[in-house]
């Protein structure tokens, strides 16, 4: 099944390119391999949450980061397509990097980031296997709980 196929049987829709918020672009090619720039979980131009992970009153829950991470994986995938063209040429996602802002006691940036992993082993199934980082940080741009940055193969 193309990947393309797979996202509408997931009832998924890729977001448009989110417009970057600097002097970068969203995505380049190198040889075989895109790389993205770092994504936010952008929802029509915006944020859906500001804000650290941790727990506690003012923070930004680590079950709604997961599912920012995996808004921040589609735009990134979205980023993807734009330079290819279609998700179908992928042939293997190579490397995820997560960030997550979060207060200093908390520890669960891998589990924020399993937003965007499991939803690319969802997509891409085998293909979806990839190395990964998930790092604390004390703040994002504009703000954001999560960035993610991508590095897939394609042919």
């Amino acid at each position: 099944m193309s990947v393309e196929a797979r996202l509408t049987e997931l009832g998924i829709t890729l977001p448009e390119v989110a417009a970057p918020v600097a002097a970068y672009v969203p995505a380049v090619i190198s040889g075989n391999l895109v790389f993205t720039s770092g994504q936010l979980p952008f929802v029509s131009g915006a944020l859906p949450a500001t804000g650290k992970v941790g727990d506690g009153h003012g923070l930004v829950p680590a079950a709604d980061a997961k599912d920012y991470a995996r808004i921040a994986i589609l735009n990134a995938l979205a980023a993807v397509k734009s330079v290819l063209g279609s998700l179908d040429r992928v042939t293997r996602i190579v490397k995820v990097t997560g960030f997550v802002a979060s207060v200093p006691e908390f520890t669960g940036q891998p589990g924020v980031i399993n937003g965007a992993s499991e939803l690319l082993g969802e997509v891409f199934g085998e293909a979806g296997a990839h190395a990964r980082s998930a790092v604390g940080v004390p703040v994002l741009p504009l703000d954001s709980p999560v960035e993610i940055e991508i590095i897939v193969a394609f042919e």
